[in-house]
């Protein structure tokens, strides 16, 4: 297929060819990775420069061919987040590309109205942020502190937004890209209450778009400051973990120290025993705000077929509900004897 054809330039959408939708040109990717980030692509990711635009079009090839109503963005940057990856499977490419959309489509409390100045008030209350400085590794840390978080103000769902626009945007780096991301989640004051939210429902949704569902990876979870409740949301969120993920989470209760093996100081702020002054969210907030316009015109591009819904490739998600409903009834009791 060659990289004019329709397919390449349509957001594949229902009915008739003439309701398709051209999208306009893309400038032609250019790449933005230093010398020695290409060289760890190639070594870590196996991506060869000389082979990644066709690379690219394999991938648009597949969708065409195998998903024609996927109603996804097809150019070249965006297909490329799915092949980083998936280090350039294509297969496991393809399949987290359907699963992008699938999670979007069968989540509309998360996804509907997706955009930064509708979470406005979780950024303001500093619930998640992304530190200033990289770690060693060249990778961004966000930080999520659900202390921040009153339940009485906007249901959790409103977090879960705001942590995924800031994936969002964080991930149209090329660095990001290669590099990943590291998490430090801050669980200081977390009561019985507010972890009776984060059931076996929202957990599984939460969890299966983190490792199966967005073009992200994440090389570590550093944990603090967890109460004795902690060991009841782990017992949530373990099961719908795989090996290599549940082998990056680092609990460190309070100890500094500890952290600090992980993360160094000198990219902490005070509050976690840093050298680099005061947590300030306020960086973060303003740039994710002011991308406001480009958020709308990406997402945009990823049209929801009007013959199709979310269960054409979901199972029902009544059934779901009511399975992890039921297990949430049966984690409670764990829930209460921990704490």
């Amino acid at each position: 297929m060659s990289g004019d054809s329709d397919c390449t330039r349509t957001s594949p959408s229902a009915g008739s060819p003439s309701d398709n939708e051209f999208l306009p040109d893309q400038p032609k990717y250019v790449c933005s990775l230093s010398p020695d980030l290409i060289t760890k692509a190639r070594e870590e990711l196996q991506e060869k420069p000389e082979w990644r635009l066709r690379d690219v079009q394999a991938l648009r090839d597949m969708v065409c061919k195998d998903y024609p109503s996927l109603g996804t963005c097809l150019d070249d940057a965006f297909l490329l987040r799915f092949l980083r990856a998936r280090k350039f499977d294509y297969d496991r490419a393809l399949q987290l590309l359907v699963n992008y959309h699938t999670c979007r489509r069968s989540w509309p409390e998360v996804f509907d109205n997706l955009k930064p100045s509708a979470i406005k008030p979780v950024l303001e209350s500093g619930f998640v942020t992304v530190l200033p400085r990289l770690d060693p590794e060249g990778r961004h840390i966000v930080c999520i502190r659900p202390d921040r978080w009153t339940p009485s103000n906007y249901p959790i769902t409103e977090n879960i937004r705001a942590i995924y626009l800031t994936l969002e945007k964080l991930i149209q780096s090329e660095e990001t890209q290669v590099n990943g991301i590291v998490i430090l989640a801050d669980y200081k004051g977390v009561s019985l209450s507010k972890a009776s939210h984060f059931g076996p429902f929202v957990a599984k949704k939460v969890i299966g778009i983190l490792q199966d569902g967005f073009p992200i990876r994440i090389k570590a979870v550093n944990i603090i400051n967890e109460p004795r409740i902690f060991k009841g949301i782990f017992a949530i969120i373990k099961p719908f973990l795989k090996e290599k993920i549940a082998n990056r989470f680092f609990l460190h209760g309070c100890d500094l120290n500890s952290l600090h093996q992980n993360i160094p100081p000198v990219i902490l702020p005070e509050e976690y025993g840093g050298t680099s002054g005061k947590l300030d969210i306020s960086a973060w907030n303003e740039l994710l705000l002011a991308s406001e316009e480009d958020f709308l015109h990406d997402f945009s591009q990823l049209v929801f077929p009007c013959d199709s819904s979310p269960h054409d490739m979901l199972v029902s998600g009544d059934a779901e509900e009511k399975q992890c409903d039921d297990s949430l009834r049966g984690m409670k009791p764990q829930l209460y004897y921990c704490y």
